[in-house]
Protein backbone atom coordinates (compact mmCIF):
# COMPACT_ATOMS: atom_id res chain seq x y z
CA UNK A 1 0.00 0.00 0.00
CA UNK A 2 1.14 3.61 -0.59
CA UNK A 3 3.53 4.74 2.14
CA UNK A 4 1.68 7.58 3.85
CA UNK A 5 -0.41 8.15 6.99
CA UNK A 6 -4.12 7.59 6.33
CA UNK A 7 -5.13 10.27 8.84
CA UNK A 8 -3.33 12.86 6.69
CA UNK A 9 -5.76 12.24 3.82
CA UNK A 10 -7.96 15.25 3.14
CA UNK A 11 -11.63 14.88 4.01
CA UNK A 12 -12.57 15.28 0.33
CA UNK A 13 -10.15 12.49 -0.63
CA UNK A 14 -11.64 10.15 1.94
CA UNK A 15 -15.18 10.82 0.74
CA UNK A 16 -14.14 10.26 -2.89
CA UNK A 17 -12.47 6.95 -2.04
CA UNK A 18 -15.57 5.87 -0.10
CA UNK A 19 -17.59 6.55 -3.24
CA UNK A 20 -16.09 3.28 -4.58
CA UNK A 21 -17.18 1.28 -1.51
CA UNK A 22 -19.95 -0.67 -3.24
CA UNK A 23 -17.85 -1.64 -6.28
CA UNK A 24 -14.10 -1.02 -5.85
CA UNK A 25 -13.27 -2.84 -9.12
CA UNK A 26 -15.55 -0.75 -11.38
CA UNK A 27 -15.08 2.59 -13.12
CA UNK A 28 -17.12 5.67 -12.29
CA UNK A 29 -17.73 8.85 -14.24
CA UNK A 30 -17.74 12.37 -12.79
CA UNK A 31 -21.51 12.21 -12.39
CA UNK A 32 -21.34 8.76 -10.77
CA UNK A 33 -18.76 9.93 -8.24
CA UNK A 34 -20.73 13.07 -7.42
CA UNK A 35 -23.71 10.88 -6.55
CA UNK A 36 -21.78 8.18 -4.65
CA UNK A 37 -19.51 10.56 -2.70
CA UNK A 38 -22.05 13.30 -2.01
CA UNK A 39 -19.56 15.96 -3.10
CA UNK A 40 -20.22 18.97 -5.28
CA UNK A 41 -18.55 19.17 -8.70
CA UNK A 42 -15.84 21.63 -7.60
CA UNK A 43 -14.99 19.63 -4.48
CA UNK A 44 -14.83 16.41 -6.49
CA UNK A 45 -12.47 17.93 -9.06
CA UNK A 46 -10.00 18.93 -6.36
CA UNK A 47 -10.17 15.56 -4.63
CA UNK A 48 -9.69 13.66 -7.90
CA UNK A 49 -6.61 15.74 -8.79
CA UNK A 50 -5.06 14.99 -5.40
CA UNK A 51 -5.80 11.25 -5.59
CA UNK A 52 -4.47 10.99 -9.15
CA UNK A 53 -1.25 12.77 -8.12
CA UNK A 54 -0.87 10.19 -5.30
CA UNK A 55 -1.46 7.30 -7.75
CA UNK A 56 -4.52 6.16 -5.80
CA UNK A 57 -6.88 6.95 -8.68
CA UNK A 58 -6.42 6.65 -12.44
CA UNK A 59 -8.24 8.27 -15.38
CA UNK A 60 -9.41 5.40 -17.59
CA UNK A 61 -11.14 7.44 -20.33
CA UNK A 62 -11.62 11.04 -21.37
CA UNK A 63 -14.08 12.27 -23.97
CA UNK A 64 -15.06 15.76 -25.13
CA UNK A 65 -18.80 16.02 -25.76
CA UNK A 66 -20.41 18.95 -27.58
CA UNK A 67 -23.98 19.84 -26.67
CA UNK A 68 -26.50 22.12 -28.37
CA UNK A 69 -28.92 24.37 -26.50
CA UNK A 70 -31.20 27.27 -27.41
CA UNK A 71 -29.98 30.84 -26.95
CA UNK A 72 -32.44 33.48 -25.73
CA UNK A 73 -33.15 34.33 -29.36
CA UNK A 74 -33.74 30.66 -30.15
CA UNK A 75 -36.25 30.41 -27.31
CA UNK A 76 -38.08 33.40 -28.77
CA UNK A 77 -38.14 31.74 -32.20
CA UNK A 78 -39.51 28.58 -30.56
CA UNK A 79 -42.24 30.62 -28.89
CA UNK A 80 -43.40 32.29 -32.12
CA UNK A 81 -43.06 29.05 -34.09
CA UNK A 82 -40.48 30.06 -36.68
CA UNK A 83 -37.47 32.14 -37.66
CA UNK A 84 -37.33 35.38 -39.67
CA UNK A 85 -35.91 33.33 -42.58
CA UNK A 86 -38.70 30.73 -42.48
CA UNK A 87 -41.43 33.36 -42.23
CA UNK A 88 -39.92 35.43 -45.06
CA UNK A 89 -39.81 32.37 -47.32
CA UNK A 90 -43.34 31.33 -46.36
CA UNK A 91 -44.71 34.77 -47.21
CA UNK A 92 -42.73 34.86 -50.48
CA UNK A 93 -44.22 31.47 -51.44
CA UNK A 94 -47.78 32.60 -50.74
CA UNK A 95 -47.59 35.71 -52.92
CA UNK A 96 -46.04 39.07 -53.64
CA UNK A 97 -44.31 40.55 -50.59
CA UNK A 98 -41.78 43.33 -49.91
CA UNK A 99 -39.31 43.84 -47.09
CA UNK A 100 -41.45 46.76 -45.93
CA UNK A 101 -44.46 44.41 -45.63
CA UNK A 102 -42.42 42.03 -43.48
CA UNK A 103 -41.11 44.76 -41.23
CA UNK A 104 -44.67 45.54 -40.27
CA UNK A 105 -44.85 42.10 -38.61
CA UNK A 106 -43.82 42.75 -35.00
CA UNK A 107 -43.06 39.11 -34.22
CA UNK A 108 -39.50 39.96 -35.23
CA UNK A 109 -37.49 43.19 -35.05
CA UNK A 110 -36.86 45.25 -38.18
CA UNK A 111 -33.20 44.33 -37.94
CA UNK A 112 -34.10 40.61 -37.86
CA UNK A 113 -36.04 40.93 -41.11
CA UNK A 114 -33.20 42.84 -42.76
CA UNK A 115 -30.62 40.25 -41.65
CA UNK A 116 -32.83 37.38 -42.90
CA UNK A 117 -33.28 39.06 -46.28
CA UNK A 118 -29.54 39.66 -46.63
CA UNK A 119 -28.49 36.11 -45.68
CA UNK A 120 -31.10 34.40 -47.90
CA UNK A 121 -30.16 36.58 -50.85
CA UNK A 122 -26.49 35.80 -50.29
CA UNK A 123 -27.30 32.07 -50.36
CA UNK A 124 -29.11 32.54 -53.66
CA UNK A 125 -32.43 31.35 -52.24
CA UNK A 126 -34.23 34.63 -52.98
CA UNK A 127 -33.74 37.67 -55.15
CA UNK A 128 -35.49 40.99 -55.55
CA UNK A 129 -37.60 42.25 -58.42
CA UNK A 130 -37.80 45.93 -57.62
CA UNK A 131 -39.20 46.07 -54.07
CA UNK A 132 -40.67 42.56 -54.31
CA UNK A 133 -39.02 39.39 -53.00
CA UNK A 134 -38.71 36.52 -55.49
CA UNK A 135 -38.15 32.87 -54.50
CA UNK A 136 -35.36 31.27 -56.60
CA UNK A 137 -34.46 27.95 -54.90
CA UNK A 138 -37.44 26.09 -53.41
CA UNK A 139 -35.37 23.06 -52.41
CA UNK A 140 -32.91 25.09 -50.39
CA UNK A 141 -35.79 27.14 -48.97
CA UNK A 142 -37.23 23.95 -47.49
CA UNK A 143 -34.10 23.62 -45.39
CA UNK A 144 -34.99 26.89 -43.64
CA UNK A 145 -38.76 26.42 -43.45
CA UNK A 146 -38.78 22.75 -42.41
CA UNK A 147 -35.40 21.35 -41.41
CA UNK A 148 -34.29 24.24 -39.19
CA UNK A 149 -37.73 24.99 -37.74
CA UNK A 150 -38.72 21.36 -37.04
CA UNK A 151 -35.41 19.48 -36.97
CA UNK A 152 -33.43 22.00 -34.93
CA UNK A 153 -35.57 24.47 -32.98
CA UNK A 154 -38.45 21.99 -32.79
CA UNK A 155 -36.24 19.50 -30.93
CA UNK A 156 -36.60 21.74 -27.85
CA UNK A 157 -40.41 22.05 -27.77
CA UNK A 158 -40.82 19.84 -24.70
CA UNK A 159 -37.97 21.45 -22.78
CA UNK A 160 -36.53 24.79 -24.06
CA UNK A 161 -33.80 24.57 -21.40
CA UNK A 162 -32.57 21.14 -22.51
CA UNK A 163 -29.17 20.32 -24.02
CA UNK A 164 -28.89 17.89 -26.93
CA UNK A 165 -25.77 16.11 -28.18
CA UNK A 166 -24.65 17.51 -31.52
CA UNK A 167 -24.06 13.91 -32.67
CA UNK A 168 -27.83 13.36 -32.83
CA UNK A 169 -28.29 15.89 -35.68
CA UNK A 170 -27.92 15.11 -39.39
CA UNK A 171 -24.75 16.08 -41.22
CA UNK A 172 -26.25 19.09 -43.02
CA UNK A 173 -27.98 20.37 -39.90
CA UNK A 174 -24.87 19.80 -37.82
CA UNK A 175 -22.80 21.87 -40.26
CA UNK A 176 -25.41 24.65 -40.05
CA UNK A 177 -25.33 24.55 -36.23
CA UNK A 178 -21.54 24.80 -36.09
CA UNK A 179 -21.46 27.67 -38.58
CA UNK A 180 -24.32 29.52 -36.89
CA UNK A 181 -22.95 29.16 -33.36
CA UNK A 182 -19.27 29.83 -34.07
CA UNK A 183 -19.22 32.05 -37.17
CA UNK A 184 -19.27 35.82 -37.51
CA UNK A 185 -22.29 37.41 -35.79
CA UNK A 186 -22.81 34.37 -33.56
CA UNK A 187 -24.36 36.59 -30.90
CA UNK A 188 -27.55 36.39 -33.02
CA UNK A 189 -27.51 32.59 -33.35
CA UNK A 190 -30.63 30.73 -32.15
CA UNK A 191 -28.38 28.01 -30.69
CA UNK A 192 -25.22 27.85 -28.64
CA UNK A 193 -22.61 25.12 -28.33
CA UNK A 194 -21.01 23.97 -25.09
CA UNK A 195 -18.16 21.52 -24.71
CA UNK A 196 -17.81 19.28 -21.69
CA UNK A 197 -15.04 16.81 -20.92
CA UNK A 198 -16.40 13.57 -19.46
CA UNK A 199 -13.92 11.35 -17.61
CA UNK A 200 -14.11 7.93 -16.03
CA UNK A 201 -11.97 6.86 -13.09
CA UNK A 202 -10.85 3.62 -11.46
CA UNK A 203 -8.99 2.84 -8.26
CA UNK A 204 -5.40 1.71 -8.68
CA UNK A 205 -4.09 -1.29 -6.70
CA UNK A 206 -2.78 1.14 -4.06
CA UNK A 207 -6.12 2.94 -4.17
CA UNK A 208 -8.08 -0.24 -3.42
CA UNK A 209 -5.76 -1.08 -0.51
CA UNK A 210 -6.12 2.46 0.80
CA UNK A 211 -9.92 2.25 0.57
CA UNK A 212 -9.83 -1.00 2.58
CA UNK A 213 -7.70 0.70 5.25
CA UNK A 214 -10.04 3.73 5.31
CA UNK A 215 -13.03 1.45 5.90
CA UNK A 216 -11.16 -0.63 8.55
CA UNK A 217 -10.27 2.52 10.50
CA UNK A 218 -13.76 3.93 9.97
CA UNK A 219 -12.52 7.18 8.45
CA UNK A 220 -15.52 9.10 7.10
CA UNK A 221 -14.09 12.41 5.96
CA UNK A 222 -15.94 14.16 8.77
CA UNK A 223 -12.83 14.22 11.02
CA UNK A 224 -12.06 17.57 12.68
CA UNK A 225 -8.89 19.46 11.77
CA UNK A 226 -9.20 22.31 14.29
CA UNK A 227 -9.72 22.27 18.05
CA UNK A 228 -11.84 25.28 19.08
CA UNK A 229 -12.43 26.88 22.52
CA UNK A 230 -16.10 25.96 22.27
CA UNK A 231 -15.25 22.26 21.81
CA UNK A 232 -13.09 22.37 24.95
CA UNK A 233 -15.73 24.22 27.01
CA UNK A 234 -18.58 21.79 26.29
CA UNK A 235 -16.40 18.67 26.08
CA UNK A 236 -17.32 17.99 22.44
CA UNK A 237 -13.68 17.11 21.66
CA UNK A 238 -14.23 13.74 23.38
CA UNK A 239 -16.77 12.59 20.77
CA UNK A 240 -14.99 13.59 17.56
CA UNK A 241 -12.07 12.22 15.60
CA UNK A 242 -9.15 14.48 14.72
CA UNK A 243 -7.01 14.63 11.64
CA UNK A 244 -3.30 14.35 12.26
CA UNK A 245 -1.15 17.41 11.53
CA UNK A 246 1.35 16.98 8.70
CA UNK A 247 4.43 18.96 9.73
CA UNK A 248 6.06 18.36 6.33
CA UNK A 249 3.66 20.77 4.65
CA UNK A 250 5.13 24.22 4.04
CA UNK A 251 3.37 27.16 5.74
CA UNK A 252 1.35 29.61 3.65
CA UNK A 253 3.36 32.14 1.68
CA UNK A 254 2.91 35.77 2.76
CA UNK A 255 1.66 37.74 -0.24
CA UNK A 256 2.35 41.40 -0.84
CA UNK A 257 -0.26 43.67 -2.38
CA UNK A 258 -0.16 44.45 -6.10
CA UNK A 259 -2.35 45.93 -8.78
CA UNK A 260 -4.64 43.69 -10.81
CA UNK A 261 -2.60 42.80 -13.96
CA UNK A 262 -5.25 44.10 -16.35
CA UNK A 263 -5.78 47.29 -14.33
CA UNK A 264 -2.02 47.87 -14.43
CA UNK A 265 -2.05 47.30 -18.21
CA UNK A 266 -4.84 49.87 -18.73
CA UNK A 267 -2.92 52.41 -16.62
CA UNK A 268 0.16 51.76 -18.76
CA UNK A 269 -1.83 52.33 -21.98
CA UNK A 270 -3.20 55.59 -20.60
CA UNK A 271 0.29 56.83 -19.62
CA UNK A 272 1.69 56.00 -23.05
CA UNK A 273 -1.05 57.91 -24.89
CA UNK A 274 -0.75 60.92 -22.59
CA UNK A 275 3.02 60.92 -23.14
CA UNK A 276 2.39 61.01 -26.92
CA UNK A 277 0.48 64.28 -26.47
CA UNK A 278 -3.08 62.94 -26.64
CA UNK A 279 -5.80 64.57 -24.56
CA UNK A 280 -8.22 62.28 -22.73
CA UNK A 281 -11.94 62.22 -23.59
CA UNK A 282 -14.58 61.30 -21.02
CA UNK A 283 -18.33 60.82 -21.20
CA UNK A 284 -21.35 59.00 -19.75
CA UNK A 285 -21.89 55.23 -19.83
CA UNK A 286 -25.59 55.79 -20.52
CA UNK A 287 -25.91 57.47 -23.92
CA UNK A 288 -28.68 58.64 -26.21
CA UNK A 289 -29.06 57.01 -29.60
CA UNK A 290 -28.21 60.43 -31.00
CA UNK A 291 -24.60 60.46 -29.78
CA UNK A 292 -24.13 56.69 -29.91
CA UNK A 293 -25.43 56.28 -33.49
CA UNK A 294 -27.17 59.24 -35.18
CA UNK A 295 -24.22 61.63 -34.82
CA UNK A 296 -22.00 58.86 -36.26
CA UNK A 297 -24.09 58.79 -39.46
CA UNK A 298 -25.44 55.32 -38.65
CA UNK A 299 -28.88 55.07 -40.30
CA UNK A 300 -31.81 54.38 -38.02
CA UNK A 301 -32.55 51.16 -39.92
CA UNK A 302 -29.05 49.77 -39.19
CA UNK A 303 -29.10 46.26 -37.70
CA UNK A 304 -26.84 47.33 -34.78
CA UNK A 305 -29.77 49.32 -33.36
CA UNK A 306 -32.04 46.35 -32.62
CA UNK A 307 -32.62 44.95 -29.15
CA UNK A 308 -30.14 42.09 -29.64
CA UNK A 309 -27.18 44.40 -30.21
CA UNK A 310 -27.59 46.99 -27.45
CA UNK A 311 -28.73 47.22 -23.83
CA UNK A 312 -31.58 49.74 -23.78
CA UNK A 313 -32.45 51.56 -20.54
CA UNK A 314 -36.03 51.04 -19.37
CA UNK A 315 -36.42 53.78 -16.72
CA UNK A 316 -36.06 56.48 -17.87
CA UNK A 317 -36.17 55.26 -21.45
CA UNK A 318 -35.62 58.63 -23.17
CA UNK A 319 -33.66 61.85 -22.71
CA UNK A 320 -35.54 65.05 -21.97
CA UNK A 321 -34.96 66.77 -25.30
CA UNK A 322 -33.07 66.78 -28.61
CA UNK A 323 -29.30 67.35 -28.63
CA UNK A 324 -29.09 70.89 -30.02
CA UNK A 325 -27.49 72.79 -31.68
CA UNK A 326 -26.27 69.86 -33.77
CA UNK A 327 -29.48 67.78 -33.81
CA UNK A 328 -31.09 69.47 -36.82
CA UNK A 329 -27.90 69.36 -38.94
CA UNK A 330 -27.41 65.63 -38.18
CA UNK A 331 -31.03 64.90 -39.11
CA UNK A 332 -30.61 66.69 -42.46
CA UNK A 333 -27.43 64.72 -43.18
CA UNK A 334 -29.39 61.49 -42.69
CA UNK A 335 -32.38 62.60 -44.79
CA UNK A 336 -30.69 64.14 -47.83
CA UNK A 337 -27.06 64.91 -46.97
CA UNK A 338 -27.75 68.48 -45.80
CA UNK A 339 -24.84 70.79 -46.62
CA UNK A 340 -22.29 67.96 -46.89
CA UNK A 341 -22.55 67.36 -50.65
CA UNK A 342 -23.90 63.86 -50.00
CA UNK A 343 -27.27 62.31 -50.88
CA UNK A 344 -27.60 61.06 -47.27
CA UNK A 345 -29.39 57.81 -46.46
CA UNK A 346 -32.69 59.02 -48.00
CA UNK A 347 -35.18 57.95 -45.31
CA UNK A 348 -37.49 59.86 -42.94
CA UNK A 349 -35.26 60.58 -39.92
CA UNK A 350 -37.18 59.92 -36.65
CA UNK A 351 -36.29 62.56 -34.00
CA UNK A 352 -38.02 60.57 -31.22
CA UNK A 353 -35.73 57.58 -31.75
CA UNK A 354 -32.70 59.81 -31.17
CA UNK A 355 -33.82 60.35 -27.57
CA UNK A 356 -33.78 56.66 -26.59
CA UNK A 357 -31.29 55.80 -23.82
CA UNK A 358 -28.93 52.85 -23.98
CA UNK A 359 -25.67 51.61 -22.49
CA UNK A 360 -22.81 52.91 -24.63
CA UNK A 361 -22.05 50.32 -27.34
CA UNK A 362 -18.96 51.98 -28.81
CA UNK A 363 -16.35 54.49 -27.70
CA UNK A 364 -16.89 56.45 -30.93
CA UNK A 365 -19.74 58.24 -29.13
CA UNK A 366 -17.05 60.10 -27.15
CA UNK A 367 -15.36 61.17 -30.38
CA UNK A 368 -18.64 62.61 -31.67
CA UNK A 369 -19.15 64.57 -28.44
CA UNK A 370 -15.58 65.88 -28.61
CA UNK A 371 -15.93 67.04 -32.23
CA UNK A 372 -19.18 68.79 -31.38
CA UNK A 373 -17.58 70.52 -28.38
CA UNK A 374 -15.07 72.60 -30.37
CA UNK A 375 -11.83 70.58 -30.38
CA UNK A 376 -8.35 71.96 -30.94
CA UNK A 377 -7.27 71.98 -34.59
CA UNK A 378 -4.85 70.38 -35.03
CA UNK A 379 -5.58 68.08 -32.12
CA UNK A 380 -5.46 64.49 -30.96
CA UNK A 381 -7.70 62.81 -28.39
CA UNK A 382 -8.16 59.38 -26.83
CA UNK A 383 -10.40 57.53 -24.39
CA UNK A 384 -10.39 54.16 -22.67
CA UNK A 385 -14.13 53.62 -22.94
CA UNK A 386 -16.22 50.96 -21.21
CA UNK A 387 -18.75 49.59 -23.70
CA UNK A 388 -21.66 47.14 -23.49
CA UNK A 389 -23.12 44.73 -26.07
CA UNK A 390 -25.29 41.62 -25.50
CA UNK A 391 -22.83 39.24 -27.17
CA UNK A 392 -22.29 35.54 -26.55
CA UNK A 393 -19.40 35.25 -24.07
CA UNK A 394 -16.46 33.13 -25.19
CA UNK A 395 -12.64 33.21 -25.36
CA UNK A 396 -12.56 36.45 -27.40
CA UNK A 397 -15.95 38.11 -26.66
CA UNK A 398 -17.53 39.64 -23.59
CA UNK A 399 -20.82 41.44 -22.86
CA UNK A 400 -18.75 44.30 -21.39
CA UNK A 401 -15.47 45.38 -22.88
CA UNK A 402 -13.03 48.28 -23.11
CA UNK A 403 -12.18 50.21 -26.27
CA UNK A 404 -9.23 52.50 -26.87
CA UNK A 405 -10.97 55.18 -28.88
CA UNK A 406 -9.06 57.96 -30.58
CA UNK A 407 -9.21 60.76 -33.14
CA UNK A 408 -6.62 63.00 -34.76
CA UNK A 409 -7.77 66.04 -36.75
CA UNK A 410 -5.94 68.59 -38.85
CA UNK A 411 -5.52 69.88 -42.35
CA UNK A 412 -2.64 67.54 -43.24
CA UNK A 413 -4.14 64.34 -41.82
CA UNK A 414 -4.69 61.46 -44.28
CA UNK A 415 -5.15 57.68 -44.48
CA UNK A 416 -1.40 57.06 -44.40
CA UNK A 417 -1.25 58.89 -41.05
CA UNK A 418 -3.88 56.47 -39.73
CA UNK A 419 -2.00 53.32 -40.82
CA UNK A 420 1.16 54.57 -39.15
CA UNK A 421 -0.65 55.24 -35.87
CA UNK A 422 -2.37 51.84 -35.93
CA UNK A 423 0.94 50.05 -36.41
CA UNK A 424 2.44 52.08 -33.56
CA UNK A 425 -0.40 51.07 -31.24
CA UNK A 426 -0.20 47.39 -32.16
CA UNK A 427 3.56 47.23 -31.61
CA UNK A 428 3.88 49.51 -28.58
CA UNK A 429 0.58 49.03 -26.73
CA UNK A 430 -0.41 45.45 -27.63
CA UNK A 431 3.27 44.46 -27.94
CA UNK A 432 2.35 42.35 -30.98
CA UNK A 433 5.16 41.02 -33.15
CA UNK A 434 3.08 40.81 -36.34
CA UNK A 435 0.25 43.08 -37.55
CA UNK A 436 -1.77 43.38 -40.74
CA UNK A 437 -4.54 45.53 -42.22
CA UNK A 438 -7.77 44.17 -43.73
CA UNK A 439 -10.33 46.27 -45.68
CA UNK A 440 -13.55 46.79 -43.72
CA UNK A 441 -16.79 48.80 -43.73
CA UNK A 442 -18.31 51.15 -41.14
CA UNK A 443 -21.19 53.59 -41.75
CA UNK A 444 -19.16 56.53 -40.43
CA UNK A 445 -15.71 56.07 -42.05
CA UNK A 446 -14.48 55.89 -45.64
CA UNK A 447 -12.03 54.38 -46.36
CA UNK A 448 -12.15 51.88 -43.49
CA UNK A 449 -9.69 49.28 -42.25
CA UNK A 450 -9.53 46.50 -39.66
CA UNK A 451 -6.35 46.03 -37.61
CA UNK A 452 -5.35 42.46 -36.80
CA UNK A 453 -2.49 41.09 -34.67
CA UNK A 454 -0.91 37.64 -34.40
CA UNK A 455 -1.69 36.04 -31.04
CA UNK A 456 0.83 33.33 -30.05
CA UNK A 457 -1.96 30.81 -29.35
CA UNK A 458 -5.14 31.98 -31.11
CA UNK A 459 -3.49 33.15 -34.36
CA UNK A 460 -4.75 36.29 -36.10
CA UNK A 461 -7.31 38.17 -33.98
CA UNK A 462 -9.17 41.41 -34.66
CA UNK A 463 -8.01 44.37 -32.57
CA UNK A 464 -10.52 46.87 -33.94
CA UNK A 465 -11.63 49.12 -36.77
CA UNK A 466 -10.48 52.49 -38.03
CA UNK A 467 -10.84 54.94 -40.91
CA UNK A 468 -11.39 58.55 -41.99
CA UNK A 469 -14.59 60.09 -40.68
CA UNK A 470 -17.02 60.87 -43.49
CA UNK A 471 -18.00 64.50 -44.09
CA UNK A 472 -21.60 63.51 -43.26
CA UNK A 473 -20.36 62.99 -39.68
CA UNK A 474 -17.91 65.85 -39.25
CA UNK A 475 -19.69 68.69 -41.09
CA UNK A 476 -22.94 68.60 -39.01
CA UNK A 477 -20.77 68.75 -35.87
CA UNK A 478 -18.95 71.88 -37.10
CA UNK A 479 -15.61 70.33 -38.17
CA UNK A 480 -14.25 71.03 -41.67
CA UNK A 481 -10.83 69.31 -41.56
CA UNK A 482 -9.96 65.62 -42.06
CA UNK A 483 -10.38 63.40 -39.00
CA UNK A 484 -8.89 59.93 -38.61
CA UNK A 485 -10.47 57.68 -35.99
CA UNK A 486 -10.01 54.25 -34.49
CA UNK A 487 -11.73 52.06 -31.93
CA UNK A 488 -9.46 49.22 -30.78
CA UNK A 489 -10.42 46.41 -28.41
CA UNK A 490 -7.95 47.01 -25.59
CA UNK A 491 -9.11 43.75 -23.96
CA UNK A 492 -7.77 41.83 -26.97
CA UNK A 493 -4.63 43.98 -27.06
CA UNK A 494 -4.09 42.96 -23.44
CA UNK A 495 -4.53 39.30 -24.40
CA UNK A 496 -1.60 39.64 -26.81
CA UNK A 497 0.54 41.68 -24.40
CA UNK A 498 -0.13 39.52 -21.31
CA UNK A 499 -0.11 36.19 -23.16
CA UNK A 500 -3.73 35.41 -22.20
CA UNK A 501 -5.74 33.00 -24.39
CA UNK A 502 -9.18 33.60 -22.85
CA UNK A 503 -10.56 37.14 -22.50
CA UNK A 504 -12.41 36.12 -19.33
CA UNK A 505 -9.06 35.63 -17.57
CA UNK A 506 -8.52 39.40 -17.73
CA UNK A 507 -11.32 39.78 -15.17
CA UNK A 508 -10.41 36.72 -13.09
CA UNK A 509 -10.83 36.79 -9.30
CA UNK A 510 -8.61 33.71 -8.83
CA UNK A 511 -5.91 35.01 -6.48
CA UNK A 512 -3.38 32.31 -7.36
CA UNK A 513 -3.77 33.10 -11.05
CA UNK A 514 -3.51 36.85 -10.45
CA UNK A 515 -0.43 36.54 -8.23
CA UNK A 516 1.43 34.58 -10.90
CA UNK A 517 0.32 36.65 -13.90
CA UNK A 518 2.93 38.99 -15.30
Amino acid sequence: MADFDLTSLHALEIKTLRGFTQAPETTQSDADLEASSGLEAGQLRRAVEWLVSKSLLAVTSEEARISVSLSDQGKRFLEVGGTPESELLRRATEGSVTLGDLQGDDRFDRGDWGSAFGSLKKEGIIDSDGPHIVLKDAERAAFHTETIVDGLIGRFREDPEATVSIETFSGELRAHIEESATGRGKGKSPVRLSEQTVREYALTDDGRETLTAVLDQNLTGEEVSRLTPEMIQVGAWKQVGFRRYDLSIRPPRIQTGRHHPYRAYLDQVRRKLLSLGFEEMKGPLVETEFWNMDALFMPQFHAARNIHDAYFVSDPSESQGPEEPHFSAVGRAHRDGGDTGSRGWRYPFDPERSRRLLMRTQGTALSARTLAGGPNIPGKYFAIARCFRPDEIDATHGAEFNQVEGIVLGGSINFQSLLGLLKLFALEVAEAEEVRYVPDYFPFTEPSVELQAKHPTLGWIELGGAGLFRPELTAPLGVDVPVIAWGLGVDRMAMVSLGVSDIRDLFSTDLDYLRNQK
